[in-house]
């Protein structure tokens, strides 16, 4: 055999040697996992469940929930039912269990719950600062004091009751009240 030629054929045979102990590798984590789907599938739900804690979008869920029931049934039938039962599963928490569960954690629709400023509107507060003819003054709101102006540019004494009517990002839009 030509030196050429034998050098190729080596390269060849180390080449075909490396690939059957990758091959050997793989089937050897393939029976490991089929084996072993109960874990599998417990493995699934964990990283289902750390990538939703990362996310807070209640999808992921969605897929850990088809993946616990996927483990569960792996007492009962081979890896086709298992992934039957966790697209059945994880299609029943996408469309029908999510949806109601955004709802119940936002509020309804039209019930929708105000934060931090847009909480204030509605709410009565004492001037702490004189709110000045067409300027600006101060309101005490639950021991917040806030930059206000009035809706008619109507000047309101110190210590006189006052309810928020609006807001422009940081500055409260206040009207005198009796009350």
């Amino acid at each position: 055999m030509n030196s050429k030629y034998r050098r190729d054929y080596l390269r060849v045979w180390r080449i075909f040697i490396n690939f059957t102990a990758v091959k050997s590798k793989l089937l050897f984590m393939i029976e490991c996992i089929a084996e072993n789907l109960c874990a599998f599938w417990l493995v699934i739900t964990v990283l289902c469940l750390i990538v939703e804690l990362c996310t807070g979008g209640f999808f992921i869920v969605c897929f850990a929930f088809g993946a616990l029931c996927g483990a569960l049934a792996t007492l009962f039938g081979g890896f086709y039912l298992q992934l039957a039962v966790f697209v059945i599963f994880t299609a029943i928490g996408i469309f029908l269990v999510r949806p109601l569960a955004l709802n119940y954690l936002n509020g309804r629709s039209g019930d929708r719950r105000l934060s931090n400023a847009d909480a204030l509107i509605g709410r009565t507060g004492i001037v702490s600062q004189t709110i000045e003819h067409m300027g600006y003054g101060r309101v005490a709101i639950d021991g917040d004091d806030w930059k206000a102006r009035t809706d008619n540019g109507d000047e309101i004494k110190k210590g006189e009751r006052v309810i928020v009517t609006g807001r422009e990002s940081i500055i409260l839009t206040v009207t005198k009240t009796d009350r």
